[in-house]
């Protein structure tokens, strides 16, 4: 599901009631913020937070001298994006870290919130990034919590630091010492969690924190608890004084109420955020960005990160070479799917294309089309993936057999092939170029 589809959804349609007017009177603004203001809620925003930017935004709607460019309904959206950033924290907040390594992590939050699988994304981002990480198991009571960091670590292909049942400020210590040895320049401790909040859970966290100064205090919120989440928030930040605070679940149903509402409430930023159930699936927060998610108007610059972490240079190069030689084959083709695949949930990707990412649902995309089409192509000899025109009759009804697929599958496939080859063709017109920001192939 596309981040807070619902929320964009409702604001969407409020906006579209202004955008063709020549002139807003101010009875016509303040309909709208109390609209917005009943969006917000429905979406599980804190109330005081709610009213606050209604607020300002109706403030600054009727006393601001419309911009030239600029429809009056289109500088309220201007107005809303806005505020949503400055709500959100205004810009991406980047980890802190240690000047003398390692730079040290710790981790926090309710059980059940995603704590121990961010800690692997986490990881798997920093190694990513040139890192060395390292993953310490604090959490010795709840059963199994070692063996499924071990899961992780495993997954993100960094190592895991534990001592089982021992005094966990005992163990983090030790750890320290470990990464010092080792050379490992971040660590990351998992620490327990509890159904609630209670005296044990912060006695434990503050003993850690007193032992060893952690540079970063990030508390794990599951996004989907909306305003409970918040309170959670503020909870910890009370005890033990948070440094930041990771949303997981983004994917979900979320209706946004905690990422809407915890930095102003806190006072502390929200820096990472879970995108889905994979170790690769996180991505920084940045307000900008998801202000943009939300009014539909899509978030390039995160698609192009995720299909540079995704595409493979060398297949791109030779990709661009029988692309300018027109010599572009249904095993390009297949590697496209495949390097889609790596960058997501397809609908995530669709919402964050301007324009569109408003016009589609999410149950208009059908993930499953991607897997049957790679199962066609796979289907296929060499000789018809390098050379499409052999596929005849015959050959179309084989290929449908041999991948669970019907015959009309297949032609819609070798549909789709064409038209892409033809647009990829038309990469070299010189015009279309120029409209690409120069780029030829």
């Amino acid at each position: 599901m596309a981040f807070f589809s619902a929320l964009g959804e409702k604001l969407n349609h409020i906006f579209s009631k202004l955008v063709n007017r020549g002139k807003l009177t101010e009875l016509e603004i303040k309909s709208a913020m109390r609209e917005i203001r009943v969006a917000l809620l429905e979406a599980d925003v804190n109330f005081l937070v709610a009213k606050d930017f209604i607020s300002r935004v109706s403030e600054k709607a009727v006393g601001e001298t419309i911009i030239e460019s600029l429809t009056p309904g289109q500088q309220v959206i201007k107005l809303v994006n806005d505020e949503l950033i400055n709500l959100m924290g205004g810009q991406n907040e980047k980890l802190v870290v240690a000047p003398n390594p390692p730079t040290i992590i710790l981790m926090c939050g309710l059980q059940g919130a995603g704590k121990t699988t961010f800690c692997g994304k986490l990881a798997f981002m920093l190694k990513k990034q040139g890192k060395k990480p390292l993953l310490v198991g604090c959490d010795i009571y709840r059963p199994a919590a070692i063996e499924q960091l071990k899961l992780v670590a495993k997954k993100a292909d960094v190592p895991c630091f534990e001592k089982g049942n021992q005094k966990p400020v005992l163990t983090v210590k030790q750890a320290v010492e470990y990464a010092k040895k080792f050379a490992f320049d971040t660590i990351i401790v998992d620490t327990a969690g509890r159904l609630h909040i209670n005296e044990q859970l912060m006695q434990e966290l503050q003993e850690i924190k007193s032992a060893v100064s952690p540079h970063e205090i990030l508390l794990t919120v599951d996004s989907m608890t909306g305003q409970d989440a918040v309170e959670v928030a503020k909870s910890f930040d009370d005890n033990l004084g948070i440094t930041g605070v990771l949303l997981t679940k983004l994917d979900g149903d979320t209706r946004g109420g905690a990422a809407l509402s915890i930095k102003a409430v806190t006072g502390k930023p929200i820096k990472f955020c879970g995108v889905g159930e994979k170790i690769g699936d996180i991505e920084p927060f940045y307000p900008d960005r998801m202000a943009s998610r939300i009014l539909g108007m899509g978030d390039v610059l995160t698609l192009i990160e995720k299909a540079q972490s995704a595409v493979d240079e060398k297949q791109l190069k030779a990709m661009e070479e029988r692309i300018r030689k027109n010599t572009f084959t249904l095993e390009d083709f297949l590697v496209q799917f495949e390097q889609l695949g790596k960058m997501g949930n397809l609908a995530d990707l669709i919402a964050m294309i301007p324009g569109v990412g408003a016009k589609i649902k999410a149950s208009d995309i059908d993930e499953k089309q991607i897997s049957k089409f790679k199962a066609i192509i796979q289907s296929m000899t060499t000789k018809e993936r390098q050379n499409p025109d052999l596929i005849k009759a015959s050959q179309r009804k084989r290929i449908a057999s041999g991948s669970g697929t019907t015959i009309q599958d297949v032609n819609v496939l070798l549909k789709q092939y064409n038209m892409s080859k033809d647009m990829m063709k038309n990469m070299n017109n010189p015009k279309l170029a120029r409209m690409l920001g120069g780029r030829k192939f």
